[in-house]
Order: structure tokens, then C-alpha cells, then sequence
């Protein structure tokens, strides 16, 4: 396991009111009855629309949220950079419904971009391309008859990527679904094979809990040797898993996620082994809450030698979760990011209750962020 520093240094940037928020927070997605119940009075609320935002921004937004715009992170973005750990801010709307919603999505991603190439502290800039579409087009099991759509998805997509490669700043492209993703990895090793001719700029993201993707990490990786470009690889474990599953079983096929956690997790690791094989070409951002999936690469880094601040290897969490993971490998000198949302509340709603759902199937991780928030609560009361 990671040496997990003491309370003191992780929450040292919290304040006893935002430790007792977070301990709240987590209370409540440990209990599954109660936070099921919560998504559906919200889904509800924002269906009737009916105003929420006095109930939610004191709680659940104010926890995992950084702020309703760019400018309104700042303030999250200095308090941990004061720790070493950087911030991704990531515009959290889903897929668009009208011409005006593609576009606002895709003027704020434009923002956030320009916003990273003036603040030190923000590395990335980020988007879901989900929101640059309408999602029946992404929904289509047969695109053939739309190719005028599909050829505005690209369009909408490189047009962020030339926007991040003038302004040098490296732009992840979220994973979608597994129905949706043939498409968007086509673009985006497109945009990779254009644009990372000398550096990593366009990041494509691999849900590792699928079954072919450590396949396709590999045929990637071939691809570009062979076109010479620096492929930039965000691995995740997935956040679709019981959907997934549910659609496979209803088309009667063979689902495309692995049947165990344990399956996943091998996969996992098995592809940070294999990108820091190939870190002389690959840029690696290591997004997991895992503590033992950071431990091993921390491992990978030290038997390869390799800088803990090597430019090409980032370890980020999501912001309002696994503090004592971050902040510790920030304090052990590896380069460390939160991923930080931001946006209206109506907007970051369907954001906050995947946050629900993903906390309340993994009871230990809720567990675990309970114990050691009730611990530096203590510390902080017996002072």
C-alpha cells in the first residue's frame, strides 16, 4: 500500500466546516437505499424544474464541485497548489440537446483551454465529446446514414484540438460508452496521429474495465511507432459498468466488461506496465482512486529509474475524493492533479449523481474516506 501521510498534511487545506461537509457527504453515499432515493428526488427536481440549488451547493456540489464557472475555481485551484497538487477543471455537462447547447459546450471548452494556457497550476484542459454532438447521432448503431453529423463531431472535435495545440496545452478527451467510443477513439487517433507529432497534446482515455481494451492499447501503441507520434493515454477503470451490462444482456451479447473487479484491476495494471514500456512515446495519466494500482506504478517508476517528476506521468484523482492518495504523493514528489468540475448546478446534476451511484456501489472506498476524515476531525477538536 501507499504510505498514507498523516491526517495533518491531507486535509490541512480543509477547513473544519468542509470536513464536516465531506463526512456528511460520504455518510450519506455509503447508505444505498438513501443516496438511490436522493437521485431520484433530484432527476425529479430537475424534470419539474424545480429549484434545488439552496439543498444541493451547501452538500454534494459544494464537496465534489469547484466552482459555477472558470473563474469561480480559483479559489480551489491556489489552496492546493499550495500542496503541490495541480487542477483539471472539467466543464461537467452531458450530451447536447439543441444546436445552443453543442455550442455553449463548445465555447466553454475554449474558455477552459485558454484559461489552463494562462495558469500555471492547470495543466490539462479536458472535455466530454458527448456534449459536441447531439447523443442520438452517438446512439446510431449505423452511422452510414449520417455522415454530414458525423462529419460535424470531427469538425467540432479538431477545432478544440488546434485551439490546445496553439496554445500548447494538453486536452483529454473523455471515454463515453462502449456504443459511442468506436467512433470517438477513430477521431481522436486521427487528431493524436495530426497533432502529437513532438509532443503529447490530444489524450485518448481507455476504460480498462473492458475486455478489449488492453488489445487495442496495444495495436495503438504499434500504430504509432509506425505513424511516429507521442500518443497520450488517460487509463480509467469505467463508469458505465451496471449500464453496460444491462444493454449487452438486453441485445443478448456478450458483455464488454470484465465479470470481476479483479479481472479489471489486472487489466489496469497491466496497461500502465505496458505504457511505461513505452514511455520514450507515451504520456501517461494515471486516474484512479486505486491505491494499489499507484503503488505499482510508483514501483514501474523506480525500477525504470525514471524522474518521480517526469514530465510524461501524472496521477490524478477526482476533487472531493481520495485526498490522502493525492496529497500524499504530491508530498512524495511525483507530479499529482485533481480533477476539479465546475458549472450551474442544473448542469453538474447528472455529474453529482454518477458520484452518488459510483460511491454507493463501493461501500470500501466510502468506508475509507470516512475513517480518515473522522480521524483529522478528531485531531483538529483535541488541538
Amino acid at each position: 500500500m501507499i504510505k498514507i501521510f498523516s491526517s495533518e498534511n491531507t486535509f490541512e487545506y480543509k477547513t473544519i466546516t468542509e470536513l464536516k461537509r465531506a463526512i456528511f457527504v460520504f455518510k450519506i453515499f455509503r447508505l444505498k437505499n438513501v443516496s438511490y432515493v436522493l437521485q431520484q428526488v433530484l432527476k425529479i427536481a430537475l424534470f419539474l424544474k424545480i429549484p434545488i440549488g439552496w439543498a444541493v451547493k451547501p452538500n454534494v456540489y459544494g464537496h465534489f464541485v469547484g466552482g459555477k464557472s472558470l473563474d469561480g475555481c480559483q479559489k480551489v485551484i491556489h489552496r492546493m497548489a499550495k500542496y503541490q497538487v495541480e487542477s483539471i477543471l472539467d466543464y461537467s455537462v452531458e450530451g447536447g440537446n439543441s444546436d445552443e447547447a453543442i455550442q455553449n459546450a463548445i465555447d466553454e471548452t475554449m474558455k477552459s483551454v485558454e484559461f489552463a494556457g494562462k495558469h500555471e497550476h492547470v495543466p490539462f484542459a479536458v472535455f466530454k465529446p458527448s456534449a459536441m454532438t447531439y447523443e442520438w447521432v452517438l446512439s446510431q448503431e449505423n452511422r452510414e446514414n449520417l455522415p454530414e453529423e458525423i462529419e460535424k463531431f470531427r469538425i467540432r472535435l479538431f477545432q478544440l484540438f488546434e485551439h490546445a495545440v496553439s496554445l500548447n496545452i494538453p486536452i483529454l478527451v473523455d471515454a463515453e460508452e462502449v456504443a459511442w467510443q468506436a467512433l470517438i477513439d477513430q477521431i481522436v487517433e486521427e487528431g493524436m496521429q495530426r497533432f502529437n507529432k513532438e509532443k503529447a497534446i490530444v489524450f485518448q482515455t481507455l476504460q480498462m474495465y473492458r475486455v478489449d481494451r488492453l488489445a487495442y492499447l496495444q495495436r495503438l501503441l504499434r500504430d504509432a511507432r509506425k505513424a511516429e507520434y507521442f500518443p497520450g493515454i488517460k487509463l480509467v477503470r469505467g463508469a458505465y459498468m451496471e449500464k453496460e451490462r444491462a444493454i449487452a444482456k438486453k441485445m443478448n451479447r456478450n458483455s464488454p466488461i470484465y465479470p470481476t473487479k479483479q479481472d479489471t484491476d489486472e487489466a489496469y495494471n497491466k496497461a500502465l506496465e505496458i505504457c511505461v514500456e513505452n514511455i520514450d512515446i507515451v504520456s501517461i495519466f494515471n486516474g484512479t482512486h486505486n491505491q494499489e494500482s499507484c503503488k505499482f506504478l510508483t514501483d514501474l517508476i523506480d525500477e525504470k529509474q525514471l524522474d518521480k517528476r517526469n514530465k510524461n506521468i501524472y496521477f490524478v484523482q477526482l476533487y472531493g475524493m481520495s485526498d490522502d492518495l493525492s496529497f500524499g504523493l504530491a508530498k512524495m514528489g511525483y507530479r499529482v492533479a485533481k480533477y476539479v468540475p465546475y458549472g450551474p448546478v442544473k448542469h453538474v446534476m447528472p455529474y453529482l449523481m454518477r458520484r452518488a451511484e459510483e460511491n454507493s456501489s463501493v461501500s470500501e472506498q466510502a468506508s475509507r474516506e470516512l475513517k480518515i476524515l473522522k480521524e483529522e476531525l478528531k485531531r483538529r477538536k483535541s488541538k
